[in-house]
């Protein structure tokens, strides 16, 4: 395969990550991103407001904004989205890998 190959793949985060198990990071967090954003926005805060609201600064409120995946951990979002409303639940699915 060259590197001008088309490769299909389910999504885009798994087309950018080198993994099955960090391309589901990525959708979790940016779905938890913009989540976060929604609830923000529905309050009608401002950055600077959200920052002084969420314990953070305003350009790390940016990043967020601006969908810096890079910049927040999954348990950083989970701690934001708690103070937002935004609740995760967990669904653990044991059954077995068809690509191993």
């Amino acid at each position: 395969m060259s590197e001008n190959d088309i490769v299909e793949t389910a999504s885009v985060w798994e087309a950018v990550s080198d993994t099955s198990g960090e391309a589901y990071n990525r959708r979790l967090r940016a779905d938890l991103m913009t989540a976060i954003r929604g609830q923000i926005d529905r309050f009608g805060w401002s950055q600077v407001v959200a920052a002084q609201n969420l314990g953070v600064t305003q350009p790390r409120l940016s990043d967020l904004y601006r969908g810096k995946l890079s910049k927040f951990s999954l348990d950083a979002l989970v701690n934001l989205g708690s103070k937002v409303g935004v609740h995760v639940g967990v669904h653990v699915d044991t059954g077995t890998l068809s690509n191993r």
